[in-house]
């Protein structure tokens, strides 16, 4: 936790020091889920800018004097540009003493964070990271899946199935990974399901390959929808299932099976 000793001093209309800014992950969405240092920085904070993904329960969590601002970005409704958002974090650290830039999961794992921290860097703004738990573990947690299994798993990769244009590379290798790894979790997948299942089935993945889509992951709505990848999509369809969505590929989807039943109890929902 921040003091009120040790908050940075603020110098809005001179040279340094500005305020501090910490890059907290919120986790995936449990409150319970949430660290120890996120809360403290939470409770003492001037500022708050989250995304739109962090849960009701830990915004509640808040300084209640703090000003929040909701910067958060979903897909076709973003209601401020990255660059937007970067500027307006440097501003408010210009301003304020304590500034927390609230992001879902983990904020070096596809969240931008290491976008932010580096325009925060060249502003000359002093940064902390506050790692949180990333969705790509614990949302097959709750759903029973071990992303990794002795016998089954020994290799995971993360890998987003939404990428940004004008990238540093045109797209996701699919087919390198089809053969590279044994389990495959992809964020933000759903809308692009039918072209990644198209090519990992081109890159001779087994047609039975089993595939859990997991959405609104540790919220006590989660849902997961099994299939394969022959099925997925048209499964995906018939359902209506929708974003946001952890989607997991491998045989480790089978033991959802066995575990369903023992998701964690004694969260700190409402």
């Amino acid at each position: 936790m921040v003091s009120a000793a040790s908050r940075p001093t603020v110098q809005p209309q001179g040279g340094q020091p500005y305020g501090m800014v910490y890059l907290v992950g919120a986790g995936p969405g449990d409150p319970g889920l949430f660290t120890l240092r996120g809360k403290g920085l939470l409770e003492c904070a001037d500022v708050v800018i989250h995304d739109a993904l962090v849960s009701a329960p830990i915004l509640a969590m808040i300084n209640p004097q703090a000003t929040v601002i909701n910067a958060g970005k979903r897909r076709g409704r973003h209601s401020l540009g990255q660059e937007e958002i970067n500027q307006l974090i440097i501003d408010q650290a210009k301003a304020h003493a304590v500034v927390v830039r609230l992001k879902g999961g983990d904020p070096f794992v596809f969240g931008r964070g290491g976008e932010e921290m580096a325009a925060l860097v060249e502003a000359g703004i002093r940064v902390e990271v506050v790692p949180g738990i990333t969705a790509g573990v614990a949302v097959p947690a709750y759903a029973g899946i071990p992303v990794t299994h002795r016998s089954q798993s020994s290799s995971v990769t993360f890998v987003t199935g939404h990428e940004s244009a004008g990238k540093y590379r045109p797209r996701v290798n699919w087919r390198a990974l089809a053969q590279g790894s044994e389990t495959i979790v992809v964020y933000m997948g759903i809308h692009n399901l039918g072209t990644i299942t198209a090519e990992l089935l081109a890159a001779d993945l087994s047609a039975d390959t089993p595939v859990a889509l997991i959405r609104w992951g540790t919220y006590p709505q989660q849902e997961t929808l099994i299939g394969t990848l022959t099925t997925i999509v048209a499964q995906v369809a018939e359902t209506g299932f929708e974003a946001p969505a952890i989607a997991v590929i491998g045989s480790v989807v089978n033991w959802h099976k066995v575990f369903s039943h023992c998701r964690p109890t004694g969260t700190l929902w409402p």
